[in-house]
């Protein structure tokens, strides 16, 4: 269980709280209401427990509960009320449990959609584009579709690296702009030969 407190003034803007938590919160205001939500994006259901303290605003007395809020959902919390010509100033404590109780209580939720989050290999990858490479669009272009985390870099942009990757590399023999695969660099290690999107990942899931 992690618990989660938050010391802020009141902005009057709806606002997102960035946490690296799976359920956030999320502030909105209409007229002398404040409410709040808790906002699921992750792919499992949690039991959360919302409390607001402060002064200037007025809230129900009722004992705060443990509230299910299912997957890539969005669930009513609480709503404040703010005192006139009074500038409300608050913490918020949010508990967030994975084991999931009979007794928490279920409300009414909102399905969101999630964009699905980049992959974040177990290796950094790093293309180098040679420029008579036959391959670098299409393993570039699998990277993005499947949401890697990478660079490429064109060395026709970069002299100083592709001089430096020529005399890493001794490819006097054939010059680097005659390479007609790219120059991958995974976790530290060059490579030269592979030469599709399918290969790269084979050696990407290699110890």
């Amino acid at each position: 269980m992690k618990i989660i407190s938050t010391a802020l003034f009141l902005l009057f803007v709806s606002q997102v709280w960035a946490q690296s938590e799976p359920v956030t919160i999320i502030e909105e205001k209409n007229g002398n209401r404040l409410a709040f939500f808790a906002l699921n994006e992750d792919e499992r259901d949690y039991d959360v427990l919302f409390e607001v303290k402060g002064s200037n605003f007025r809230q129900s007395a009722a004992k705060p509960r443990w509230i299910r809020v299912p997957a890539t959902s969005k669930v009513h919390m609480k709503t404040i009320i703010l005192f006139r010509d009074k500038q409300p100033v608050y913490n918020h404590t949010l508990q967030i449990n994975d084991s999931l109780s009979r007794r928490a209580v279920r409300k009414e939720y909102t399905i969101v959609q999630v964009p699905p989050k980049p992959i974040k290999p177990k290796k950094h990858i790093t293309i180098y584009v040679t420029e008579a490479c036959q391959g670098c669009d299409s393993i570039i272009s699998k990277l993005k579709d499947n949401l890697y985390i990478f660079r490429s870099v064109q060395l026709s942009e970069k002299p100083k690296v592709k001089e430096y990757l020529a005399n890493t590399l001794k490819t006097e023999a054939m010059p680097i702009d005659s390479l007609q695969s790219p120059i991958v660099n995974l976790g530290g290690h060059l490579y030269t030969w592979i030469k599709d999107y399918e290969t790269l990942l084979e050696e990407l899931e290699k110890e």
